[in-house]
């Protein structure tokens, strides 16, 4: 039961992926039209065309992440399903208690989650459906939308009763989060690494980000950090100094630690992953190198975010970002984050802390990172494969065990995601020989590669790969 509820809750992070890969051009936008930037009203306008509909775009894509193939019906149905929803739930609440009470009601981007997981569900159910002749034309995924519209009035009914309190709920929550200051900055930074191998940190970063907090009509840290709140980015800040510094150093002290004989490769494969976790803040294809070889390095990168968090916090820096904390959005919003300099020195002292702490754990509990494994005959088997993605996803397919053993195939920014029938035939050493920089089982039926940011190339080809085979 735990393991489906935590498989569950690692597709809604996934599907979160979508939506949230629409913020930095709208961020960009939004920044450069400002009057400290280039001041042009329009380009801030475009921007912020995105931010005022985020709710509808979380619905739109958190449909099609959940949707079995990624179809426009399920979009369709969740833009169509978060109208309903808001529309019949301030018409119950305004008949209740009158208008301008009924102003008050915001679902934000947690009410679009909510409505991309009924549409997303909705069309994996109704797609195939037949309807008798006379009705032929609104079967299939033309009935998704209707079922959907059916579905969201009567949560919608739902909602126009309970939904105000569970908005004063989370409005609570977030003043008593924000009432822990530095401390609460912290614990949040430490959940959100720890939760990574799960991919469950999308979650939580739905909450913080884009739900708790209201400043001019916006929700969430994020949101609120572009329309001038002078408190927002406290959930932000504190994640430039590990992303901008701490992964180069983390990357630093593998190589320091690896063999002689197998250093040089190691700088091949770790300078490029720093110098992209330095300037886009993507950290993840760095620290899927370490966080499943040992409990300890996790709960140490983990404790050290939290304590940037609460040191960044501590000092008054609040900073803020549209995708990550990487040096293009510390530049990018410098102008209007409050005391970004500080982030410099600071991001100094955790990257010398992170080269300590792993240097030491690596080297005192003898942990296999990149250029410390012992030789493995299957692993360093030269495995030849072109650049052609169709070859590669050949390559993947026989070392996952085969067609027959593959269920369903998915990714996130770095991951395949796969269910298989049994994950004891795949060949662990053989992917990492194709390019692949970790496996993980968080269940018997479930794998999930680590590739990195060309994923979703990898996974087309797959998937089109087993649809000629079947």
């Amino acid at each position: 039961m735990g393991k489906a509820i935590l498989g569950y809750l690692q597709r809604i992070g996934k599907s979160l992926m979508l939506p949230i890969a629409a913020l930095p051009v709208a961020g960009l936008m939004l920044r450069l039209g400002q009057g400290d930037l280039l001041n042009i009203a329009w380009l801030a306008a475009a921007g912020g065309a995105l931010f005022d509909n985020l709710p509808l775009i979380f619905a739109i894509g958190v449909a099609v992440g959940l949707s079995d193939d990624d179809n426009g019906a399920a979009a369709l149905a969740g833009a169509i399903g978060y109208l309903v929803l808001t529309k019949v739930s301030s018409s119950i609440w305004e008949a209740r208690f009158g208008v301008d009470v009924a102003k008050t009601l915001k679902f934000d981007t947690l009410g679009g989650i909510i409505t991309g997981i009924v549409a997303g569900h909705t069309y994996n159910k109704f797609k195939n459906v037949k309807l008798p002749e006379i009705l032929g034309f609104f079967g299939g995924r033309r009935l998704v939308p209707i079922m959907t519209s059916f579905f969201m009035i009567i949560l919608a009914g739902i909602f126009g009763y309970i939904w105000q309190p569970i908005q004063e709920a989370i409005t609570s929550f977030g003043m008593w989060m924000v009432g822990l200051g530095a401390v609460g900055s912290g614990l949040f930074g430490f959940f959100n690494r720890l939760l990574i191998p799960m991919g469950l940190h999308h979650v939580l970063n739905s909450i913080f980000w884009f739900t708790i907090g209201d400043f001019g009509g916006k929700s969430g840290d994020l949101n609120r950090f572009f329309v001038g709140d002078p408190t927002a980015g406290i959930y932000m800040g504190g994640f430039f100094p590990v992303m901008m510094f701490g992964m180069a150093s983390v990357a630093l002290a593998i190589v320091v630690c690896a063999k002689k004989e197998k250093r040089t490769a190691t700088i091949g494969l770790l300078s490029s992953l720093a110098l992209t976790a330095f300037l886009t803040g993507i950290t993840e294809p760095i620290e899927f190198l370490f966080i499943f070889l040992s409990p300890l390095l996790l709960i140490a990168h983990a404790l050290i975010t939290g304590l940037s968090m609460f040191i960044t916090t501590s000092l008054g820096v609040l900073h803020g970002f549209t995708f990550s904390a990487g040096a293009l959005d510390y530049v990018m919003n410098f102008g209007i984050a409050t005391k970004p300099i500080l982030i410099i020195p600071i991001g100094l002292a955790i990257g010398a802390l992170y080269f300590v702490v792993f240097v030491f754990l690596i080297k005192r509990f003898d942990i296999p990172t990149p250029g410390r494994e012992n030789d493995d005959d299957e692993f360093m088997e030269n495995v030849v494969v072109t650049g052609d993605m169709a070859e590669l996803a050949k390559s993947y397919i026989e070392y996952l065990g085969g067609k027959d053993n593959i269920v369903s195939v998915d990714n996130c920014i770095t991951r395949l995601r796969l269910e298989v029938k049994d994950n004891t035939i795949v060949k662990d050493a053989k992917l990492r020989a194709l390019g692949a920089r970790g496996v993980v089982r968080p269940s018997k039926k479930n794998v999930q590669i680590i590739v990195g940011t060309n994923v979703q190339f990898l996974a087309d080809a797959i998937k089109s790969e087993l649809k000629r085979g079947r």
